[in-house]
């Protein structure tokens, strides 16, 4: 009879203190809603009233399906802009199967609060576990004082070298150049582009290119395999950002992802050995060991952590290397379809007479420039930005039935923000928002905030003068060596979104001046 007592006593004791912690979790869900809606109360926040219109919304997969078959079609970043219009509205919220509700905006006003004046309410979300694989941390993927270190540590070096890099670019460019067909046959641009940007960012970064144009070089590591597993090993962080968490943390990384993170790893940690090498021995401030800068050895001086320099190293390989490739890419493939525009660029390097253009002559090439900035409006490299809130907060707009609210969002949501769909429209660009006119830029006035390929705030990107640089000498090069550039390709630009948007493919034929 004692037994019988003591174990209904004990299982009398777990219930109740099973019933008490359930009690104490609805006690505290409770009052944070309450708090949360006092909070948004204060700020005059209203709900969000346009929602994405899931065909199940309990499954929630049907988003998932639309965005496998538009970037399989290669119309991802069209589907997003159509999905705003049709909707009538440029914030709005979809479900995914974590069971989160994200926000997706185009908003500038929003974009401005994410990036510059809310800028400590935001976190860069999930960047480290999804390019962390493959480039490390370092300025794209870390927060908080991990990433203003980082800051400190880079900016000195582009404000110093932003022009110093273009002997090196015409070296490879000339490298290129003798890959271009003479007779007229039809040539893609595009992964020409891309080796030439790998080649000039590693010489860049390293002191030393892969030459991937010229191929590899006897007893050195094959720069063409580390840029092969480098592009493969992105594509894998494309895949991590567009699978639900979850499924990816049951599936694991794939043998091959694993292989090819490593061979990066490797190839770079070559050069960071070398690095930490010299600055034992390292004395002169102005003293490099390849004769000319190196960014990796002027980062050596700052830290002898080898992580933090192969990290960051690869953060701006990213930068460096795809960014500026994926420009030209996409502003040749307009150049071919508008040979008047191409006349008149030739009629501005011809104020050159065949000189090698500097920093200050490209700025002064009006038509180039406007050239450059309508390429990263229409075809805006990196097109999505998202950022997840540090705590509870608002975004100034998106809310209520004319959307001009505020809107409340709670601690670790997500939010999207679609640069790309911003910057096609049509009630700031005009009714020809989706058409690539450069001579827009004759008279376009836009608002602050509402044209930003290199987003803004304070993690606004650092080498932008420095990627605008090369892609001008680059296409001022192209213009004083071939007379003439004709397109080979019928169709409309598509779309190839890896970690940066870039054209599909750049079918050209090309005449020799």
């Amino acid at each position: 009879m004692a037994l019988e007592l003591l174990i209904i006593s004990k299982t009398q004791a777990v219930a109740f203190l099973g019933l008490g912690i359930a009690l104490f979790k609805i006690a505290q869900i409770s009052l944070q809603l309450h708090r949360r809606r006092q909070f948004a109360r204060q700020h005059g926040c209203e709900p969000i009233t346009r929602h994405y219109p899931h065909t199940f919304p309990y499954l929630r997969f049907d988003r998932m399906r639309a965005v496998k078959q538009a970037r399989e079609n290669h119309r991802h970043l069209e589907w997003i802009a159509s999905t705003y219009r049709e909707l009538g509205t440029y914030t709005l919220d979809f479900r995914v199967p974590n069971l989160q509700t994200i926000i997706s905006t185009a908003e500038p006003a929003n974009c401005k609060a994410m990036f510059a004046t809310q800028f400590n309410d935001f976190n860069s979300a999930d960047r480290l576990y999804i390019v962390g694989p493959l480039i490390g941390k370092g300025i794209f993927t870390t927060d908080g004082e991990e990433w203003r270190h980082s800051r400190a540590m880079i900016r000195p070096n582009f404000a110093r070298t932003q022009i110093s890099n273009i002997d090196a670019v015409e070296r490879f460019l000339q490298d290129m150049f003798k890959l271009l067909p003479r007779d007229g046959t039809t040539v893609d641009l595009q992964p020409l582009f891309f080796s030439l940007t790998a080649d000039t960012a590693t010489e860049f970064l390293f002191g030393e290119s892969v030459h991937t144009l010229r191929g590899d070089e006897p007893g050195k590591p094959s720069g063409t395999a580390f840029v092969k597993a480098y592009d493969s090993a992105s594509l894998q962080c494309v895949m991590r950002a567009t699978q639900p968490s979850l499924w990816a943390m049951l599936m694991g990384p794939t043998k091959e992802d694993r292989q090819n993170c490593k061979t990066v790893a490797e190839f770079v940690q070559r050069y960071v050995d070398q690095a930490l090498e010299w600055r034992r021995t390292w004395k002169d401030e102005k003293e490099t060991p390849t004769g000319q800068y190196t960014f990796l050895f002027e980062l050596a001086k700052e830290t002898a952590d080898p992580e933090k320099l192969k990290g960051e190293v690869l953060n701006l390989l990213l930068a460096g290397r795809d960014t500026t490739a994926s420009l030209l890419g996409s502003m040749f493939f307009h150049l071919a379809k508008r040979p008047d525009i191409y006349e008149r660029l030739q009629g501005e390097v011809r104020e050159l007479k065949g000189e090698r253009p500097g920093f200050e002559q490209l700025k002064d090439m009006k038509l180039l420039q406007w050239c450059m900035k309508e390429t990263l409006r229409v075809n805006t490299v990196v097109p999505t930005v998202s950022r997840n809130a540090n705590r509870d907060t608002t975004l100034p707009v998106g809310g209520g039935k004319d959307g001009k609210s505020p809107i409340f969002v709670k601690a670790g949501q997500m939010v999207f923000a679609h640069v790309s769909a911003m910057h096609l429209r049509e009630d700031i660009w005009g009714p020809t928002a989706k058409t690539w006119d450069p001579d827009r830029w004759a008279t376009a006035r836009h608002a602050p905030w509402e044209y930003i390929p290199f987003h803004g705030g304070p993690r606004v990107c650092l080498g932008q003068q420095f990627a605008l640089t090369e892609a001008g000498y680059v296409t001022a090069r192209m213009l004083q060596t071939f007379s003439k550039l004709e397109s080979r390709d019928d169709g409309p630009w598509q779309e190839k979104v890896d970690l940066s948007c870039a054209s599909r493919q750049t079918l050209a034929s090309l005449t020799r001046a």
